[in-house]
């Protein structure tokens, strides 16, 4: 993305949008799981109350743990990020801290405080409080989750957008906190996340469940819960489509430069070809072995055959990197076709049909964490499609950026690097390991109720701490 030059404040820049990028990566890997499944988890203790089948409350069992774990690394993950703010990025809080400090305090005062206050009693109050206090607990957590995002979504929207405030002496003051939360593009974000959290946490359950059933599980437990998932995915699919048609409306509106980068447009034409596959080249500014299609880039994007579009030749200086956006808007685009075919056909055979072919458990297993290709490759196309700017025509990143020398980001980076690694390793061993242990519980007909749970809580952790 950048290229690597002699200069100490260029190789700080670089360094520190690497970081920062590894960062908020390995961090929205667990967001995106834990948002949906704490609904989905709402959802099954419902279930549970309403029929009492002691199905529903074994799938709560399992994936409440899997939710505990994936909270955990969340949380941890989380703080690391705010450190960055003031280490590699200083500029951005004297310039945007009157708004992005509120909305952040906004977050923790409201959201990671309920979710705080009754986390524990969702995770270890069953058979210590009524069921009743214990759903509301979950249904609190659940709620807290989502209202987290919606904060967060809402700052980094605004980034995107910004609206509603006013700059003095080179700092932004809010004139309308209205106008700040509910900026332009900030509606159409939150539901394209939120969609995007039910299907990561959906393709996460499913290839899970497939893994159970795959390696002999045959009771109900993982078989409602695959059956769940994929009728789960399967709604939601179209629905993110349409949502990310109207997403996309808004970003041509606000940010021409990040629809001209993704689609890999350099000159402004009506009637703009869609273009399946090139090698875009910002020297040359044109691409290379481009396949496309006539016209249908712009019916996509203006709902007109002949409809214009502005071309990346009338951004000079002022638009992203083109190859990075392009390719992830690809790569996002392709994994939700997939994932369009896959519960489809998961629909058709393990929740019409009631069968479970090899093939399409295997295809499932696979897909397990395809939800999160698909949200870091829409993330990419996000953010570094704002480039060159922080805060869209307000604050550039370069003029963000720390003094520290680079030879101290380098180290810090490489310490991030190695421990991401290791825990999303230990975590995705950990999973897997936890799959094994319910195989074999169902395999022996044990009640997960006959453990307790403290125990099964504290398992995955273990686990986890000792690869």
């Amino acid at each position: 993305m950048l290229d690597l030059v002699a200069s100490p404040n260029d190789l700080s820049f670089m360094l520190s949008r690497i970081q920062f990028a590894v960062n908020i990566s390995f961090h929205i890997l667990f967001p995106t799981i834990n948002i949906a499944l704490c609904w989905m988890l709402l959802f099954f203790k419902i279930r549970y109350n309403q029929t009492q089948d002691e199905t529903w409350m074994r799938i709560y069992r399992f994936w409440v743990r899997i939710f505990a774990l994936s909270f955990a690394l969340g949380v941890v993950t989380g703080i690391t990020m705010s450190f960055q703010f003031g280490t590699n990025w200083p500029g951005y809080m004297e310039t945007v801290g009157n708004i992005a400090g509120p909305l952040l305090g906004y977050e923790v005062l409201t959201a990671f405080f309920l979710e705080a206050s009754f986390l524990s009693i969702m995770l270890f109050g069953l058979g210590r409080v009524s069921n009743r206090v214990h759903t509301i607990a979950t249904g609190l957590v659940t709620f807290g989750t989502s209202l987290s995002a919606f904060w967060i979504i809402a700052l980094d929207s605004w980034m995107q957008t910004p609206q509603g405030f006013e700059m003095i002496d080179g700092v932004a003051y809010v004139t309308d906190w209205i106008a700040v939360i509910f900026n332009p593009s900030m509606p159409y974000r939150v539901t394209h996340m939120l969609i995007a959290s039910g299907l990561t946490a959906s393709f996460f359950m499913a290839g899970i469940s497939a893994y159970r059933i795959f390696k002999g599980d045959n009771k109900s437990t993982a078989k409602v819960a695959l059956s769940f998932a994929v009728t789960v995915a399967a709604l939601l699919i179209p629905l993110q489509i349409f949502v990310g048609d109207l997403h996309g409306l808004n970003t041509l509106k606000y940010q021409p430069a990040k629809v001209a980068a993704m689609e890999g447009a350099w000159h402004t034409e009506k009637g703009l070809p869609l273009v399946l596959f090139a090698l875009p080249d910002e020297k040359e500014r044109k691409n290379h072995f481009e396949i496309a299609i006539p016209n249908v880039a712009s019916f996509i994007l203006t709902h007109d055959l002949n409809g214009e579009v502005k071309g990346l030749n009338e951004f000079i200086g002022e638009h992203p990197p083109v190859a990075p956006v392009f390719f992830s808007f690809r790569i996002m685009i392709g994994v939700g076709m997939l994932m369009l075919l896959t519960s489809w056909l998961g629909c058709y055979f393990f929740v019409y049909k009631k069968q479970y072919p090899t093939w399409l458990l295997k295809g499932t297993i696979v897909m397990t964490f395809s939800g999160w290709v698909a949200t870091l490759a829409g993330w990419y196309v996000t953010e570094i499609g704002r480039q060159p700017y922080l805060v869209s025509g307000l604050l550039r990143t370069r003029d963000a950026v720390t003094a520290t020398p680079p030879e101290h980001i380098a180290i810090s980076l490489a310490i991030y690097s190695i421990v991401y690694a290791f825990l999303l390793f230990a975590y995705i061993r950990t999973l897997f390991v936890m799959a094994h242990r319910a195989i074999k519980l169902e395999q022996q007909d044990l009640s997960l109720n006959d453990m307790q749970d403290d125990q099964l809580l504290a398992a995955p952790l273990n686990n986890l701490t000792r690869k």
